[in-house]
């Protein structure tokens, strides 16, 4: 076998492994989503447990890519694919992390003087996650298809994302005022909308990366 064949069936396999970490950290979202709306426990255990895979499929593609830029000088297209792998996988790897946050909350021993842990803002949360859950998607989707429309129109939906979360902040805030939430619902409330807030930017990074990888440009700057 041709050293460019290996190198090409390496590039096959970096593409399968970020496909894979995708996959990876949508389930993630989608399990705490679910801790939030139903106050699962034990989904919530789930995801904190499923991030050390992520955390072990960041490694293992990092590694890869390493490898393949020491073992051959890769031509502009490959460098861009592998320049994207590197930079998605950190943008991965923190939605996977913010999702684990979110399971912490959902286990929250002081929770439990609240049954309905997110009732007075639970509209617009559960918005902000459905969002959320799509852009990541989308963000996949447009690596897996070439689609660099779907991740330009993508980047676009953060701002939904954005103003939602200084809707939620605000209610926390008068919610405050008229003693109607306390200062630790209101506490762990603000962080679940933090990183909610913080998944929409860690997918719109992703577009930007995909951007990169079809084009050549990031933020409208040609880089390779």
């Amino acid at each position: 076998m041709s050293a460019r064949r290996r190198f090409d069936e390496e590039l096959g396999l970096l593409h399968h492994e970020l496909v894979e970490m995708g996959s990876m950290i949508e389930k993630a979202i989608k399990t705490s989503f679910k801790a939030i709306e139903s106050d699962d426990e034990e989904a919530a255990k789930d995801i904190i447990e499923s991030d050390k895979a992520i955390n072990e499929m960041e490694r293992k593609i990092e590694a890869r890519c390493l490898k393949l830029i020491l073992r051959q000088q890769p031509v502009a297209t490959d460098l861009r694919l592998i320049s994207t792998a590197m930079k998605m996988i950190t943008d991965m790897e923190r939605i996977g992390d913010h999702a684990a946050d979110i399971a912490s909350i959902c286990l929250d021993d002081e929770k439990e003087k609240n049954p309905e842990p997110f009732r007075i803002v639970d509209d617009k949360i559960l918005k902000m996650a459905d969002i959320d859950l799509e852009m990541v998607a989308s963000s996949i989707s447009a690596f897996i298809n070439d689609n660099l429309e779907l991740a330009k129109t993508t980047i676009k939906t953060d701002s939904e994302v954005d103003e939602l979360f200084y809707e939620v902040r605000d209610d926390i805030i008068k919610g405050l005022k008229s003693d109607k939430i306390s200062p630790s619902l209101a506490m762990d409330t603000l962080m679940l909308i933090k990183y909610l807030e913080r998944i929409g930017d860690h997918a719109t990074n992703i577009c930007e990366w995909v951007i990169f990888y079809l084009t050549g440009e990031h933020k409208n700057k040609k880089l390779l």
